[in-house]
């Protein structure tokens, strides 16, 4: 059964509860549309700020540890998993060049859907799942907070879970035996640059 804290059952509350809010919101009073539209700009730039701070201490860190696992083949293809070899601080720059491309994503959409289409519903919601998705990511966790990356936090991350991580094509894999038996197979192994 899973728990309450689950982040895919909260973003669930908050999306629906965010709903019901938004529908007694009165977006025609252009002081309303004005500050909802400064709250999600608001949002935009703390998300921002953060992964410019988590930039620099990964930076700072310069973590050089070799680190080895196996890349799952996209879903649907007949390519063979893939070995990476990389560094810590090179992984997780990975990771946060990913996790911007993604908010960028999303407020382009978020631009096209509110400027173009006329929607404002949507600023609610976006102006408070990207904040609460970014303080529970691990780069974060592991950067801002100071957790050790370690149980969950163990690099390489596990892929999420529902139909994102399906479509990756499964699980990341870094035990050593998968390790061992990808470099035998010659799959990969050069170290990304």
């Amino acid at each position: 059964m899973p728990s309450l804290l689950n982040p895919q059952i909260t973003n669930l509350l908050i999306i629906l509860g965010m709903m019901q809010v938004s529908k007694r919101v009165p977006f025609d009073d252009p002081n309303v549309l004005n500050s909802v539209r400064a709250i999600y700009v608001t949002s935009n730039i703390i998300i921002a700020l953060v992964y410019f701070y988590v930039q620099s201490k990964i930076n700072a860190k310069n973590d050089m540890t070799t680190l080895k696992y196996v890349e799952p083949a996209p879903m649907g293809s007949t390519e063979e998993p893939k070995l990476v070899t990389t560094t810590i601080k090179d992984y997780d720059l990975a990771q946060l060049k990913t996790a911007w491309r993604g908010q960028l994503t999303g407020v382009a959409m978020m631009a096209f859907m509110h400027l173009y289409m006329k929607y404002t519903n949507p600023l609610l919601i976006q102006s408070i799942i990207p904040v609460k998705s970014l303080f529970e990511s691990n780069l974060v966790k592991i950067h801002l907070y100071g957790q050790p990356a370690s149980g969950d936090l163990k690099r390489p991350f596990k892929a999420a879970a529902g139909l994102m991580g399906a479509m990756q094509g499964g699980a990341t894999q870094s035990d050593k035996k998968a390790v061992e038996a990808a470099e035998k197979a010659g799959r990969g192994g050069a170290k990304e640059e």
